[in-house]
């Protein structure tokens, strides 16, 4: 079984990446599960309270379903034509301390999709990732990309896919990337 960790990269209880997450997981295919992980309760990143408390309970979490995982799935919102700044906040703690970087990041399998109300998806957002990525020593997919444009349009008020077309385009997606995964788990 291929286990892939998604982690929605909003805290807001309507948000359209969450939606699009909670449709991957029902699209997965045979043989791989999406788990879902969370960014809610990891506070603001501070030199001086890692120091002098560790690393909290919900990064400690988070770190332990990356490192379990045989693939990570980003589904990252943009916000000022970037990355969310919670959503990176957290994954600078899950590097923390620096010597974890190699065993949670380390050739792990890495791909960032994401849905935005506006009509260039999140290519901007996604493109911000890739440094980090790159910087924390991940095998990122490269082979496929989904940007869920004028997302308001593609889910219905209760976070349903409504758009077929759509759908099709993420199950192909995450069949991708599954199989990056799987090849590497192997």
């Amino acid at each position: 079984m291929t286990q892939i960790l998604g982690i929605s990269g909003s805290l807001r209880q309507g948000s359209f990446n969450t939606a699009l997450l909670h449709t991957a997981q029902d699209l997965m295919p045979e043989g791989s599960e999406l788990i879902r992980g969370s960014i809610d309760g990891i506070p603001l990143y501070n030199a001086d309270e890692e120091q002098a408390e560790g690393i909290p309970p919900a990064v400690q979490r988070l770190k332990e379903q990356i490192i379990d995982a045989d693939g990570v799935l980003l589904f990252s919102p943009e916000y000022n034509n970037s990355m969310p700044g919670v959503f990176k906040n957290a994954i600078d703690w899950t590097s923390r301390p620096a010597s974890d970087i190699a065993e949670v990041f380390g050739g792990k399998p890495f791909a960032v999709i994401g849905a935005s109300p506006g009509g260039f998806g999140t290519i901007l957002a996604q493109d911000s990732w890739l440094s980090v990525l790159r910087t924390l020593g991940t095998r990122p997919w490269w082979s496929g990309r989904l940007m869920v444009a004028r997302a308001g349009n593609v889910f219905d008020d209760a976070g349903q896919m409504t758009d077929a077309q759509m759908r099709d385009r993420l199950e192909r997606f995450l069949q991708g990337f599954v199989a990056f995964a799987a090849s590497d788990a192997g």
